[in-house]
């Protein structure tokens, strides 16, 4: 059990997790926002992580996640391939957490913005979404252009992650929202 924390380019803080797997591009790790809360999984572009170093009390946060039973483990349905980037590109990775979650989330230059959505539209090294927002409508082809390679984070699991994607589904259930988004 390895418990880091990341400092992102442009972000204040730095972010800290429990490490699960990495490979050339990106590092996924269990989230931990404050102390012993585990709270869903990031995965950090490692092309952003400006610096990783083992919190002062890394060997704490390991010891009480040890005794919650938490585990160093993939989340359910992340196939990895055998391949030098197991985890695809960033592309890749918003269909994957869109086909399994219904829509996705990233954070981008700004460690205060985050931003959940499905896939509009792509071309080429430019990402259109359409935005989910805080009540669970969408905002179809939301009116900004991210750039893929500055996308540093991307998050799925956490307990605001699971309230959107039911707010999302509760409009659908509730024909608020056309059926194919």
């Amino acid at each position: 059990m390895k418990v880091e924390s990341f400092q992102i380019a442009s972000w204040e803080e730095p972010e800290t997790g429990l490490v699960i797997l990495e490979n050339d591009e990106w590092v996924l790790v269990k989230y931990i926002p404050v102390d012993y809360q585990v709270d869903g999984f990031k995965l950090y572009r490692k092309a952003f992580v400006e610096r990783r170093s083992r919190p002062s009390r890394a060997a704490a946060i390991e010891k009480v996640l040890n005794l919650k039973g938490v585990k160093e483990e993939l989340p359910g349905g992340l196939c990895l391939g055998y391949d030098i980037n197991m985890f695809g590109s960033t592309i890749h990775l918003l269909n994957w957490t869109e086909k399994r979650y219904g829509l996705f989330e990233f954070q981008d230059s700004s460690e205060t913005e985050v931003f959940y959505g499905k896939i509009s539209q792509v071309t080429g090294n430019r990402l259109k979404i359409d935005m989910v927002c805080a009540d669970g409508s969408v905002e179809e082809e939301y009116d900004h252009e991210f750039e893929i390679d500055e996308i540093r984070a991307i998050a799925f699991e956490s307990d605001y992650f699971w309230s959107m994607k039911l707010l999302l589904e509760d409009k659908i259930k509730n024909n608020t929202l056309q059926q194919n988004l």
